[in-house]
């Protein structure tokens, strides 16, 4: 009956039937027991794991990724690059609602991703929209970035917000090893975005000035022709 029904969702997935799949591997759930969904997981690809996954986010739970360990977790996550997505959304989305699930196993699922090739690097993606506040954090302990002096570190119970501050928290606080691998990318992310950002507004501050300029500049006038000048009665001219 399990190996039937990974069959069968891995094909609705295939098909593009996401719906489909979730709700076979409910009913298996449903009908079988939670142990019976976990197995059925462990053999579903990765991939397959992660198209239902990502489908939701933290305001629609799924029995899914309720069920989902942290080892079968972290395979899907690396798998998210294949998506292409350059906002990352899904991938916050999908790891909020998952890591966060049960307070008592959110480290178990931070270690599962630092173990996994290409971990560091999807914890990396997921803080990305946030390179300063992180960088600023692993020095001085607060996100505020106008705070670097001793008092400003911020607690953990400022930070349960089940978001990305709450993960870099974590991960600095209670995963140091795997925060010394993740802030430096992070740090020369910041480097890089603020280098483009400087070299775009220098580019639009050029072009401004460049067309007040042309605004503010009068144009010249054509050259009138001289009427030919006026001669004495009896004189010729010399041309």
């Amino acid at each position: 009956m399990t190996h039937s029904l990974v069959v069968k969702a891995a094909s609705l997935i295939r098909d593009g039937d996401i719906a489909g799949a979730e709700y076979a591997l409910v009913n298996l759930a449903d009908t079988e027991g939670d142990y019976a969904l976990v197995a059925a997981l462990e053999t579903l690809p990765p991939k397959d794991l992660l198209a239902v996954i990502r489908e939701y986010d933290a305001s629609k739970e799924s029995v899914v990724s309720l069920l989902v360990t942290p080892e079968q977790f972290a395979r899907a996550v690396v798998m998210e690059k294949l998506y292409g997505d350059r906002t990352h959304a899904r991938l916050r989305g999908m790891i909020n609602s998952v890591l966060f699930r049960n307070d008592s196993e959110v480290g178990a699922f931070i270690e599962a991703i630092g173990d996994i090739d290409g971990g560091y690097q999807a914890l990396v993606d997921y803080l990305s929209d946030h390179d300063e506040e992180v960088a600023h954090f692993a020095v001085y302990d607060t996100f505020n970035v106008r705070h670097d002096e001793e008092g400003d570190a911020v607690d953990k119970s400022e930070v349960m917000d089940h978001d990305w501050r709450e993960l870099a928290w974590l991960l600095k606080h209670e995963h140091p090893d795997m925060f010394e691998q993740i802030w430096p990318p992070l740090k020369k992310l910041m480097k890089e975005r603020q280098r483009r950002e400087a070299e775009l507004e220098m580019q639009e501050l050029g072009e401004a000035e460049q067309d007040g300029e042309r605004v503010s500049r009068p144009e010249r006038p054509a050259a009138a022709s001289k009427p030919a000048p006026t001669l004495p009665p009896g004189e010729e001219s010399a041309l």
